[in-house]
C-alpha cells in the first residue's frame, strides 16, 4: 500500500486502524556493473511486499544516504551524519503529527546505520511512538541464506546482483573477486577508496543463479514482514 496511490483522507481513515507506517531508506551510490540506485531499489522494493499483505502505507523510499567514501565515483550522492539524522527526525516529526505511533525504517544501505542512532534519542522526547530500524539484508534468517549461497560476499557482488538491480546490455566479469581489506579502506579517503576499489566490487563472484537470488528475497521479505507485524510495546 503505497502512499502515492491514497489521498489524505485515506491515510486518516487508516491511522484510526492502524498506526503503523513504513519508510525505505536507501542510497544512490556506486555498486560495481550494477545500478547506482541498487540501495534505493531494494529497500522500496521489498518494504512494498512486505508491508502490502499487511495493509500498511509504505512511504516514497528516502534515496539519498550516507556514502562519503564512495564520492570520486560518479553519480554517487552522500549526506552529511547530521543532514541524514535531521531528516530523520523530520520524517518522524510529520508522521507523529498525522497520528502514526509505529514508525518502522527499512534500510539497505550499511552507511545508513549511524543515521538511524538518533531514533532512541527522539522516542525519549515523543513518548507514545515507537520506531524501530530494519536492516533487511542482513537480518537474521536473510544473511543465514546468503551464507548458505556463498559465504563471500559483498558490497556489489552477487548477493546484490538480482533481475532489478543489474543493468540491460552490462556484461559482468566471470571470476571471483578477492575481499578487500575493510578496515584498511576506512582509513582512506575518498581518492584512495576509487584506487583501492576499482570496479567498486568489495569481493566475490558477480554473479549468481536467479533461482538462488530470488530464494534469499523470499527470505527477506517474510523477515521484514515479520519485523512490522511485531511485537510492538
Amino acid at each position: 500500500m503505497k502512499i502515492s496511490e491514497m489521498n489524505w483522507m485515506q491515510v486518516e481513515e487508516k491511522i484510526k486502524q492502524d498506526g503503523r507506517a513504513v519508510v525505505p531508506v536507501g542510497s544512490i551510490e556506486q555498486h560495481g556493473y550494477l545500478s547506482l540506485a541498487v540501495d534505493a531499489i531494494l529497500a522500496e522494493r521489498v518494504a512494498c511486499e512486505a508491508a502490502e499483505p499487511l495493509g500498511v502505507p509504505v512511504f516514497p523510499i528516502l534515496n539519498y544516504g550516507i556514502t562519503p567514501y564512495f564520492r570520486n565515483y560518479p553519480g554517487s550522492i552522500s549526506l552529511r551524519l547530521d543532514t541524514y539524522q535531521r531528516i530523520v527526525a523530520d520524517i518522524l516529526e510529520s508522521l507523529a503529527g498525522s497520528g502514526f505511533t509505529r514508525v518502522m525504517f527499512v534500510n539497505a544501505h550499511g552507511g545508513n546505520i549511524p543515521g538511524g542512532s538518533i531514533l532512541q534519542e527522539w522516542m525519549n522526547e515523543h513518548r507514545g511512538v515507537t520506531v524501530k530500524w530494519h536492516n533487511w539484508w542482513n537480518a537474521p534468517r536473510t544473511w543465514a541464506v546468503v551464507n548458505s549461497i556463498d559465504s563471500v560476499a559483498s558490497h556489489a557482488s552477487w548477493m546484490e546482483n538480482f533481475p532489478w538491480t543489474r543493468l540491460a546490455g552490462v556484461k559482468l566479469p566471470s571470476n571471483q573477486k578477492p575481499m578487500i581489506d575493510i578496515a584498511r579502506m576506512r582509513m582512506m579517503d575518498a581518492a584512495g577508496v576509487r584506487a583501492y576499489l576499482g570496479d567498486g566490487n568489495f569481493g566475490g563472484v558477480y554473479q549468481k543463479p536467479d533461482e538462488q537470488m530470488l530464494e534469499m528475497w523470499r527470505v527477506g521479505v517474510e523477515e521484514t514482514r515479520e519485523a512490522l507485524e511485531g511485537p510492538w510495546p
